[in-house]
């Protein structure tokens, strides 16, 4: 979320480059971030919804989000590889655990057993909603396309992971990422320089924040 987030409304620069260091450090390609861009002058929570994809997305609806922004499907498939790395909360993906439809408890696409386990981890989440779990369980801090390997084995913690192999729009780019990591790597990179640049503030849009969590004035 944060990825999106700062690359669509304009956080601090610092956020892209920390990102690049750590996706390098786990393993990723090596990228460069054009220097320069500046800050947003608005940050408002009212202004989030709509903007970001979200985990119980479809593919439908996240093409339509990634298409306002100037992407191809192929490029969200190749953005969202990013969850190879980090975490989700389970509220994020509960829904696909208990009570799914009338007609299954669990979501049916996801593997039994990864469903069983993540039952267990998310017992008590209500209680302690920090509780959370890999977004790929199988390398979780290595950058590599183990995430797209994930997927046809109904392994995808999120809906909007799992349903980029469901789809048959976005098939096609799982399975070339789960066999070629090369063309995964490539893809990310070139779609992560393209996401770098929507929505640059040019003239006298935006500053260049002396504190990265506060405006200048």
């Amino acid at each position: 979320v944060i990825l999106f987030y700062s690359y669509w409304k304009g956080f601090p620069l610092v956020v892209l480059l920390f990102l690049m260091v750590l996706v390098l450090q786990v393993g990723g390609p090596y990228y460069t971030v054009k220097l320069g861009r500046k800050d947003g002058l608005i940050s408002q929570a009212s202004r989030v919804p709509g903007n970001l994809p979200l985990p119980t997305m479809p593919v439908t609806e996240l093409a339509s989000l990634f298409s306002s922004k100037g992407f191809s499907i192929g490029e969200m498939t190749a953005l969202v590889g990013a969850h190879t790395i980090g975490f989700s909360h389970c509220k994020e993906f509960v829904k696909r655990l208990y009570n799914f439809s009338h007609g299954s408890t669990v979501d049916p696409s996801m593997n039994p057993q990864y469903a069983q386990g993540l039952q267990k981890a998310c017992a008590n989440y209500i209680k302690n909603p920090t509780i959370s779990a890999f977004n790929d369980i199988m390398t979780p801090n290595k950058f590599d396309n183990e995430f797209y390997q994930n997927l046809p084995k109904g392994l995808g913690l999120l809906a909007s992971d799992q349903a980029l192999y469901s789809d048959p729009r976005t098939r096609g780019f799982v399975r070339l990422f789960a066999s070629n990591q090369t063309a995964f790597f490539d893809a990310f990179v070139k779609a992560i320089d393209k996401l770098s640049m929507v929505e640059v503030k040019v003239g006298r849009q935006g500053e260049i924040r002396r504190r990265c969590d506060e405006f200048n004035s």
